[in-house]
Order: structure tokens, then C-alpha cells, then sequence
């Protein structure tokens, strides 16, 4: 499976280096430079001019101002990287081992959060020996400006680097050697910011939030401006009810898992034009849904459930000659042009900040499972419903048929019609598994199994794209049918009668699912009309059209001994275009596939 990412970036022009636009000033987004090649896990920025690319499974490249070359570093084989994380100058890599290495940049920050800062630096990946001696496994970590914090054997709290503030909850000044934070309560999460000079972490038992550190313009959310050297407990909030909290240079925004946005600190950063040294929650993103968060310096993203990206804050103040948009409040930031021509979803986009540059991409797994997510989501072009009365939920009956072996009637009875008949939360959560081959809610998506006689957990063999590339050969249940012109001696005036085209059977929700081209089509088509059949106009032949088809329901081309390569590469050479497919898809990575395979040029 081909995979890619699209990065674009914003910020200061000192980064045309790595943009394809020049000037390239806040808040215009810019496709990066970047070669669209692996998928692209995770960015991680700290004080500009670098920032760090993690690739899985286990590499990394590391791009700077005034080097047109990328470093390249390659983890043992054996590593597989887990996370990455930065601090202003610093970069700390997790692998699943429980190991921990570093990049440091100990010219420009001499306060390294590591017990070896003077041998660290950016040409070399290091291990950071002291975890293993002491036999520690280091579940996560998170950095701070010039601090580290690592969640160790499941539940220890260890910190390293600069204490400025009570920045590591330690009464010491500065520990370059990680030490241990006497906590009586479980450590479950831990929470920084590049930038910030404080963290955050939650216990399990009692189920609470935490802060420490500088508490400049009142960040830490205690409602004070006193700064903390030993933890302090962030009212109004249970630690099981966070999804994330970060902070900038002098603010700090929390989301909670329901998607409810709150901010406190600096009345310019805030998201509430007033100083709060509680977390408020804020009042423009109060009906949005948040998902993800990036903190910079002196700047916020967030980005909602309906892909609606939100931005406030400002430059960084060491580059004044750059033009910048200041807002204290979220405004809605204008996604570029790949992301609003394709709606991604909620799980492929991602957004990381910088001091002076901020970063939006894509991370792509399989184009197929994002497709038909999306199609999902989207609501659109539903055949059927299913559900108890007041709560149905529409759906597409063959694909739900396809992945159940049921009918939607066996389905309706099974699941509805009984007394213990499941709820709309149980729907949804089947129906992840059905669109997506998402596995949630275990206890209660094990029942509706149950119900449908279904084996749970599904086996390995039964997913989604085997069910998938099985349909492509059940022509019975197949909706709806592409009418492709063909060549023949007629005179044109005959040209519009039935004998002129063939017909190609496929399921509609898979037009739907793959190609914004039949969407846009279904969208203008009169509902009196026939919506059993569309016409093709590409002028391509129905041979290469039907390989095009089966393509969208297994992600490969397979030819046949009668089929022309060099003919149908050329013909599929702009089908990625022409039908508006997923721009990350593996079309054109199968097309070369084709031609290294018969050696055409």
C-alpha cells in the first residue's frame, strides 16, 4: 500500500526555503516542499529555523534554515519509534522498547534536559542511557522549554532539565539527571509545551488534573499568579474528562473529551480577551467540537470535528519586518486548497506550531478505509435507514449487507426489534466497524455481535478490504451501471441510441466513496431522473474503465495477457484528476508499478 503526506506550513519568509510560494506571511497557507513520499506520523517544532519529521517506522529528518539538506537518521532495526517530542532547542524520540533518545542543539541552549548535554547535538541520534541503568521502561514523554518529563513503569514521574519556576516540581535548582517526582497518586498522562515553562499531569485514583511550574499571567489555571514548585490541583476539571492541555510563553488551553475548548493566562492569548487564571471555557468555539490542539510561543490552533480550523494569537516578535494577522480571539483560518477540494477526515489531518511557523498535514493509512469513513460521515446518498423509530440512522444497504452477510430486514429485527434492542450509541459504534473497521466501545459492540450472530472479535481474515475486493466479484447486488461510449462505423446521428454504449455494473456507494467526480455528478442529477446509470465522458475505452473500477474496490491493477500496459498506464495517467480521487490514493504509485514490470518508459 503506496502512502503519502501533503504538508503546508505558515509563518515567517524565512521559511521560503522550504515553501513553494514566496513571501510566505501569516495567514496564508503554502504547500511545503517536502517530497510527498511515506506517510508522515507526526512534526515536531521548536524555536525556529528546525524542525523534525518522524516517518515510521524508524526514521526521521530534520529540516534547518540555510540547509537545503535535510538530515536523514535511521533508528537500530530493532527500534521502532513510538513518539516524538521538542522542546526549543532539544528533541527526545521514544521507541517501543521503552528507550529513549535525543537531538540537541547544545550551541544555541546550554540548559539540555540531559545528563549528557555537552556530547548532545543534531548530527547524531544518542541513547539516553539512564533509563536502562536505572531498569526503567519509559511509557511517554512530553518536553517543556528546557525540561523533560517521562511517565516511567506505568505510573512514575520522572523530570529533567532546567527547574526554572518550579518548572520540574523539584525543590533543586537544575537536575540534567532525571529524577523522580514523589507522587502519592498513579500518574497517568502527562501535559507540556514546547514553550512553557510549567506541566501538567493527571492521577488515576483520586481522578484529578494537576499543574506546576511558572504561572506567569496565572497559566497554571489555580486561580493565582503564584508559581509552583510542588504540584497544585486544577479545580473544576476530573482528570478522566481531559483530552489534552498544552501551554504557550504565557497562556494555556485545555479540550475535554467531549470537545469543549477552555482557556486561561494572558488576556491576548486566552481565546477570551480577558486575563483568567482559571480555565474559562471559551465562548467562540462553545458549539464546536475540538479534536486536536497546537500551542506555539504566542499563538493557538484548534482544529473541531468538522475540520474547521481555528487560530489566535501572533507572531513571534523577532522577526517585526513580517506582516502578521493578531487576533485575541478564534477566527476561522481558510484551510488551503488540497484540504477544502478533499474532505479529510478528523483522523488523517494534523497540526503542530512552531515559534514562527505553523504546520498543517496529512497522515493517510489506506485510502479505501478513508474513503468510505468519509462517505459515512458525510450522510450523503443513503439508501436505507436502520434503527428504532426517532433514532434511525441512515446508511448504505450494501455495503452493510456486504460486511454483515445479513439483510437490512435480519439486521432491523435482530438489532431493533426485541426488547433489549440496542441504543443509537451502539448503533454508531457498530456502524465504525462496518465504514471503517473501527473497533470501539468493546463491551457493548461485543453485544450487538452477539445479536447478529456475528463472531467477535472479527477474525482476521474478515476485514473491511477483503469484504470489499469480494463485492467487486457479487455482480447480483451490484445498484447501478456507467455507460461507456463506444467506437463504432454508425453514423453520429445514431450515435445517442442504447446499442452505442456498454454498460459497466458497480455499486454506487463505492462511486460515491472514491471519486468527488461521480459525487458532484449525483449531487446535479434530478431526482425524476433515471439514477440507476450514469454516463462516462472521459472518451476512455470501457477496458481501461473497468480496470479503473476494480481498482476502487481493491487499491491494486492487476492486468491481464490481453490487456495492453503501455495503453492503459497512458490511459490512467490523469485519473487521479479527472475523477477527483483521493490525492493521496496509490493510483499512480500502481500505474508505476505497471511500468517498471513491463520496463516502459
Amino acid at each position: 500500500m503506496s502512502k503519502s503526506s501533503s504538508i503546508y506550513l505558515t509563518g515567517s519568509k524565512i521559511f521560503n526555503f522550504i515553501s513553494k510560494e514566496k513571501n510566505s506571511k501569516l495567514p496564508r497557507w503554502s504547500e511545503s516542499k517536502i517530497k510527498k513520499t511515506q506517510t508522515i506520523k507526526k512534526i515536531v517544532c521548536g524555536e525556529d529555523p528546525h524542525f523534525l519529521v518522524w516517518k515510521k517506522p524508524n526514521k526521521l529528518e530534520l529540516y534547518q534554515l540555510g540547509d537545503e539538506k535535510k538530515r536523514k537518521y535511521i533508528l537500530p532495526k530493532k527500534e521502532t519509534i513510538k513518539d516524538i517530542c521538542s522542546g526549543r532547542y532539544t528533541y527526545l524520540i521514544l521507541t517501543e522498547s521503552g528507550k529513549v533518545w535525543s537531538l540537541a542543539n547544545r550551541n544555541e541552549d546550554k540548559e539540555v534536559p540531559l545528563l549528557d548535554a555537552d556530547q548532545s547535538s543534531l548530527e547524531k541520534i544518542r541513547p539516553v542511557t539512564f533509563f536502562q541503568e536505572k531498569k526503567l521502561f519509559v511509557n511517554s514523554l512530553i518536553m517543556g522549554a528546557y525540561s523533560g518529563y517521562y511517565l516511567c513503569n506505568g505510573d512514575q514521574l520522572y523530570v529533567s532539565g532546567s527547574n526554572f519556576q518550579g518548572s520540574l516540581g523539584l525543590p533543586k535548582e537544575n537536575e540534567n539527571e532525571p529524577m523522580p517526582v514523589y507522587i502519592q497518586d498513579k500518574v497517568t498522562k502527562i501535559f507540556s509545551g514546547v514553550f512553557a515553562t510549567n506541566f501538567f499531569f493527571i492521577t488515576s485514583k483520586p481522578d484529578l488534573l494537576y499543574s506546576c511550574g511558572s504561572n506567569s499571567n496565572g497559566l497554571l489555571g489555580i486561580g493565582s499568579t503564584r508559581h509552583q514548585n510542588s504540584p497544585a490541583v486544577v479545580k473544576n476539571f476530573k482528570g478522566s474528562d481531559v483530552l489534552t492541555v498544552s501551554s504557550g510563553y504565557c497562556h494555556s488551553i485545555l479540550i475535554t473529551k467531549d470537545g469543549r475548548t477552555f482557556g486561561c493566562g494572558s488576556q491576548k492569548l486566552n481565546g477570551s480577551d480577558n486575563q483568567k487564571t482559571i480555565f474559562t471555557l471559551i465562548p467562540q468555539l462553545k458549539q464546536k467540537k475540538a479534536v486536536q490542539l497546537a500551542i506555539g510561543r504566542r499563538r493557538t490552533l484548534v482544529l473541531t470535528d468538522q475540520n474547521e480550523l481555528y487560530g489566535w494569537g501572533f507572531g513571534d516578535f523577532t522577526h517585526p519586518t513580517d506582516t502578521y494577522t493578531y487576533e485575541k480571539l478564534p477566527s476561522k483560518t481558510n484551510l488551503p486548497g488540497f484540504f477544502t477540494n478533499y474532505l479529510a477526515s478528523k483522523d488523517t489531518i494534523r497540526i503542530a506550531c512552531g515559534s514562527d511557523i505553523s504546520f498543517l498535514y496529512l497522515d493517510f493509512n489506506n485510502p479505501l478505509l478513508n474513503d468510505l469513513e468519509l462517505l459515512f460521515k458525510s450522510k450523503k446518498f443513503c439508501d436505507c435507514e436502520i434503527g428504532t423509530l426517532g433514532n434511525q440512522v441512515p446508511v448504505h444497504k450494501a455495503l452493510v449487507e456486504c460486511r454483515t452477510k445479513l439483510t437490512i430486514d435480519q439486521i432491523q429485527r435482530k438489532l431493533f426489534e426485541q426488547k433489549n434492542s440496542i441504543n443509537k450509541e451502539q448503533t454508531l459504534s457498530f456502524l465504525k466497524w462496518v465504514y471503517h473497521d473501527k473497533i470501539s466501545a468493546l463491551e457493548k459492540l461485543e453485544q450487538t455481535f452477539n445479536s447478529l450472530k456475528l463472531t467477535f472479535p472479527p477474525s482476521v481474515g474478515n476485514t473491511l478490504e477483503k469484504d470489499i475486493a469480494q463485492l467487486y466479484e457479487d455482480d447480483d447486488s451490484k445498484d447501478f451501471k456507467i455507460m461507456v461510449k463506444i467506437d463504432d462505423d454508425e453514423d453520429d446521428e445514431n450515435e445517442d441510441e442504447e446499442g452505442n454504449y456498454e454498460e459497466i455494473p458497480v455499486h454506487k456507494f463505492i462511486l460515491l466513496a472514491r471519486s468527488g467526480l461521480f459525487r458532484e455528478m449525483f449531487d446535479n442529477v434530478n431526482e425524476k431522473d433515471n439514477t440507476n446509470k450514469v454516463q462516462d465522458y472521459s472518451q476512455k475505452t470501457i477496458e481501461s474503465l473497468e480496470i479503473l473500477i476494480k481498482y476502487f474496490y481493491t487499491n491494486s491493477i492487476e492486468l491481464t495477457a490481453d490487456e495492453d500496459p503501455e495503453f492503459i498506464c497512458d490511459e490512467l495517467s490523469d485519473a487521479v484528476e479527472y475523477y477527483q480521487l483521493n490525492a493521496q490514493c496509490n493510483l499512480e504509485s500502481e500505474l508505476l508499478k505497471i511500468k517498471k514490470q513491463f520496463d516502459l518508459n
